[in-house]
């Protein structure tokens, strides 16, 4: 029996992988590479000396899809596949939608038809909108902002009314704050598309390496220590291992049940800047610029119940993110198109 990794070659699909290759796992992964490269399977087999089945496959094209469910016997299925930059989805919303959400109900049709019940879901901590208050627990508000996150609520809700209309499913919700760093190894990490990338890590990493002239940070008078907002950062390891502690869970119970993945503890931009400037050696030259629109300014978990149902809680500070981020950059100056 084997699992079957959607969107396995992104940034935290290629973590899972590792991570589950690691606890002896046969692996199906799935990937159109319409955010990823295909350096990375190369990677992955490199980090774990495993071995795994690979499609290059879109789930919006089902035949490409139902053709991994009649090839192997599917015991689960992570969902990691799928459009992921804010910004983009407001300009292309029903990009977004068409890919988010119908992309997903094809591949929920098709674990229906074979009888494939449990499900890891890779949702977002974006569908808590601008949280009313802070740490955000799975019992807060949701209210997304954005197309991004509202794509992510749709599922979650298609999901709840999937398994009321047949209680055998078994689902976990995984609502991620913000990865970053990279595997210890520097062979794989984040390798975003853009001379700009739009998440805060990748970007300082390219302004440290002398790609980019300067750090652009959104805002500094916030009501915070340094006017900078704050954010739970967590190590893309420890959120990879939450997957293979979501995938225990769903299968040995029933039900959906939501899961914040974070730390617990928020950092601000400069206290970020601060810490990669001390990983790498480098200064960060940056400058402020005005707000962004919708951004909250204090944003982080309460993973208690990640803790006490998932026996997850992460590991890794801010200095070992930081530290692997940079070695990911040096190794990778031009990610995974050095190769």
């Amino acid at each position: 029996m084997a699992i079957l990794i959607t969107g396995g070659a992104g940034f935290i699909g290629s973590h899972t992988c590792v991570e589950l290759l690691d606890a002896g796992y046969e692996l199906v992964v799935v990937d159109n590479f319409s955010n990823s490269n295909p350096g990375v399977l190369k990677r992955i087999r490199e980090i774990s000396g495993k071995e795994f089945v690979f499609y290059g496959a879109d789930l919006n094209r089902t035949g490409q899809l139902e053709e991994v469910f009649l090839t192997h016997p599917i015991e689960a299925v992570i969902h990691f596949a799928g459009l992921k930059a804010v910004g983009e989805s407001v300009r292309e919303p029903l990009h977004y939608y068409k890919n988010n959400v119908s992309g997903t109900l094809n591949l929920l049709a098709l674990m229906e038809k074979h009888g494939v019940k449990s499900l890891v879901f890779s949702s977002s901590a974006t569908v808590y909108g601008n949280p009313e208050c802070v740490p955000i627990s799975e019992k807060s508000r949701l209210h997304a902002a954005n197309p991004y996150g509202r794509t992510k609520l749709m599922v979650e809700r298609i999901l709840q009314d999937v398994h009321a209309a047949d209680r055998e499913w078994s689902i976990a919700l995984l609502r991620y704050f913000n990865p970053i760093g990279a595997h210890p190894s520097g062979l794989i990490g984040e390798d975003p598309n853009g001379a700009a990338p739009a998440n805060l890590m990748p970007y300082i990493s390219r302004v440290a390496a002398g790609k980019l002239d300067e750090l652009e940070v959104f805002g500094n008078d916030y009501p915070t220590a340094d006017g900078t907002g704050i954010r739970d950062y967590i190590h893309i390891v420890d959120l990879a291992r939450g997957h293979l502690k979501a995938l225990e869970k769903v299968f040995t119970s029933t039900g959906v049940e939501a899961y914040n993945l974070g730390t617990g503890t928020g950092c601000s931009v400069l206290e970020l800047v601060a810490s990669f400037e001390k990983a790498s050696g480098v200064r960060i030259p940056y400058r402020f610029v005005d707000r962004r629109p919708g951004d909250a300014a204090i944003c982080y978990a309460d993973p208690s119940k990640a803790q006490s149902e998932l026996g997850w809680s992460a590991a890794r500070g801010i200095d070992e993110m930081c530290r692997d981020g940079w070695k990911w950059q040096t190794l990778n100056p031009n990610g995974y198109r050095t190769e």
